[in-house]
């Protein structure tokens, strides 16, 4: 067969078809060059930090801190591997800020109140006193009150500490404790060999109170063999898992001694410094996006929790409104005593600055929860 040209069409075709083998073995020459050219990407090792907790592996602060790890590790698409390790792996829970400003750590999760021996201004970022402000309210202040660079200063200037820190995670109110009997007053606390932190130790010190500071995974067993006569921890969750309902079975809710509270994500300085800027503000990003996702979690867990424990035959009380009168006079004298020290009175006189405008604010500007409440969910 023919075209209108006179040219066989089997002839055309077979042209066509050298054509286009022809284009296709260029186009791999092609590839196969660059490919020889190109020269040879080794893929980066990731940064690994070891990064440990203050807490006991089944604590649900060391679940917060655990989130944090691996919030870091996805933002990081793996440039950075954050090991976690619980309480004691490498050190023992009060020595986590001394082996991470010696690099023995690259860093860490705890709150400032673990190092009231240091100074005890750095208490008041964690274990603040009860201004009628909330946790959430303190790390507004320590964004937008002047709290970061107060912490700063003390850190790294007055405690010539290497290390970076972080607060993070506000926490609700602390309970008084667990105790073997119902507190009516504050004298039943008089000689009273009683757990708390930071703080806490001095407030019920003017209480007459015998206080211990022991880390979380010790006080159950402290209390069991009657080195304790009464302890608080922090939470629902936490005191359910770590056993106290198995060593005492009253329970008091609401406390002043620690209102609010936050905790602290520590780095080396010097291995801090040491990372691509973008690692940096990814490690910042992650304790403000863990913060948030930590308060959420901490709702659903510990309403359960409370139910939880009043499941297991506990007898849940709120603290006396003598007590906690108790506790605001006994604030007033822990900070006139502690002002005294220059650095303290700085921070403490900040804080309230802070307090008195945004709390005067939320009590002017929202309506009161509990009406609200009351009247959907009261019982008849």
């Amino acid at each position: 067969m023919t075209d209108t040209s006179g040219k066989s069409t089997d002839a055309r075709q077979d042209v066509r078809t050298s054509r286009r083998r022809f284009i296709a073995t260029a186009a791999a020459a092609a590839a196969a060059g660059a490919t020889v050219a190109a020269p040879a990407v080794h893929a980066q090792a990731p940064i690994k930090l070891k990064f440990q907790s203050t807490w006991p592996n089944k604590d649900i602060f060391h679940e917060f801190a655990g989130d944090y790890v691996k919030r870091v590790n996805a933002m990081t698409g793996g440039r950075v591997e954050l090991e976690i390790l619980p309480a004691g792996s490498v050190v023992p829970a009060f020595q986590m800020l001394d082996a991470v400003s010696s690099g023995i750590l690259d860093g860490g999760h705890g709150v400032a109140a673990y190092w009231y021996g240091k100074s005890k201004a750095f208490s008041l970022f964690g274990t603040a006193p009860a201004f009628g402000w909330d946790a959430d309210e303190l790390l507004g202040w320590v964004r937008y009150g002047g709290g970061q660079q107060l912490y700063d200063d003390l850190v790294q200037n007055t405690l010539k500490l290497n290390v970076v820190g972080m607060l993070t995670g506000p926490m609700p109110s602390q309970p008084l404790g667990w105790f073997k009997k119902e507190i009516t007053s504050a004298d039943d606390m008089k000689g009273m060999k009683y757990r708390t932190v930071g703080l806490g130790a001095d407030l019920f010190k003017e209480f007459g109170a015998a206080v211990t500071i022991v880390p979380g995974g010790e006080i159950v067993p402290a209390i069991d063999r009657g080195l304790l006569d009464g302890a608080e921890f922090n939470n629902p969750s936490s005191d359910l898992i770590l056993g106290f309902p198995d060593v005492a079975k009253v329970y008091m809710l609401g406390s002043y001694h620690q209102a609010l509270e936050c905790f602290e994500i520590l780095f080396n300085k010097t291995k801090f410094d040491s990372l691509p800027s973008d690692v940096q503000e990814i490690l910042k990003g992650a304790s403000d996006a863990t913060s948030s996702t930590m308060m959420w979690k901490a709702q659903d867990r510990y309403s359960k929790d409370l139910a939880a424990i009043k499941a297991r035959g506990v007898k849940v009380l709120p603290t006396p409104k003598a007590v906690l009168e108790a506790q605001l006079n006994a604030w007033d004298v822990v900070i006139a005593n502690l002002s005294a020290d220059p650095v303290f009175k700085k921070v403490v006189d900040s804080q309230k600055e802070w307090a008195k405008r945004i709390v005067g604010f939320r009590l002017e500007y929202e309506p009161d929860s509990k009406f609200a409440y009351d009247h959907f969910f009261k019982p008849a």
